[in-house]
This record gives structure tokens, C-alpha cells and sequence, in this order.
């Protein structure tokens, strides 16, 4: 199971808060699970969701999470994280509670089962992707494959 960690300093920009390593988080417990096996978002992970929403000025009703996966990185595809005032037209669309998450078609095949936590400790904060589709991650944790 792949594992990643994405850290948000909270005192910079989006664009600036995005960094990458490898944790685990085996505690993780699902805020809603989506219908099909689509995503899980974990409790804490909504309410960092709609804090970061909240900071930016990003209204709950219409904007939300975009996840998604792009090439590149050691093993061959890197998570994309990031915050949009609106959805694309063909995303997919999970709400959980008042928050919603963008996944677009073709990153959903590479996330599908996926949980996403996030974890605030005294050493780390950030998003831990649980993704059942990784088969491996390299080294730095930037980075899985299929």
C-alpha cells in the first residue's frame, strides 16, 4: 500500500505550501466512504480541507479539493494536490460533509480506493495519501507506480 505526505505550511500561499516525503497512517478512519469504492476522506482531513478553503477564499458551495496524478517522479506518477473555486467539466465529484474533492477521469483510474487523512503531530503535519493502487513508491516518496 503506497503512502504519501503532503506537508501545507500554513504561513505561505497554495502554490508555496505543496511539499512531498513518505508516512503512513494506520489510524486512518473514513469520514464518508463514496459510493464504488470512489475515495475516503478522513474527519480530520475535511476539517484542514475546509480550513485551507476558509483561508483562501474559496466558497464551499462551489469550489473544493482537486486531486489528481501526473507523470513523472522515480517510479513514474506523482500526486497533484491543490484547491479550485470551481469544478472542470468532466470531474468526479465526492462530497464529504460540506467539502468537496475534484478527481478528473484519468487521474481517478490511479485513485480509485484511495483514503486521504491528514495528520497533525509535534514532528510532521500534512495529507497522507492511502492508496491501494500504488504497487511502489520511490525513496524520496515523491513519487509511485501501478
Amino acid at each position: 500500500m503506497g503512502r504519501k505526505f503532503i506537508s501545507l505550511n500554513q504561513t505561505k500561499s497554495v502554490a508555496e505550501m505543496i511539499s512531498i516525503g513518505s508516512n503512513s497512517s494506520e489510524n486512518a478512519a473514513p469520514a464518508q466512504q463514496a459510493a464504488s469504492g470512489g475515495l475516503d476522506v478522513t474527519p480530520s482531513a475535511v476539517n484542514r480541507i475546509r480550513a485551507i478553503l476558509a483561508k483562501e477564499g474559496i466558497s464551499t458551495d462551489e469550489g473544493g479539493l482537486r486531486l489528481g496524478v501526473k507523470g513523472g517522479g522515480c517510479s513514474g506518477l506523482s500526486y497533484a494536490i491543490g484547491f479550485d473555486a470551481r469544478p472542470r467539466e468532466h470531474d468526479n465529484i465526492f462530497t464529504f460533509d460540506d467539502v468537496r474533492v475534484f478527481i478528473d477521469p484519468k487521474s481517478f483510474v490511479y485513485l480509485q480506493g484511495m483514503t486521504l487523512d491528514y495528520e497533525e503531530t509535534l514532528i510532521r503535519q500534512g495529507f497522507n495519501f492511502i492508496n491501494p493502487n500504488s504497487a511502489r513508491s520511490c525513496g524520496c516518496g515523491s513519487s509511485f507506480s501501478v
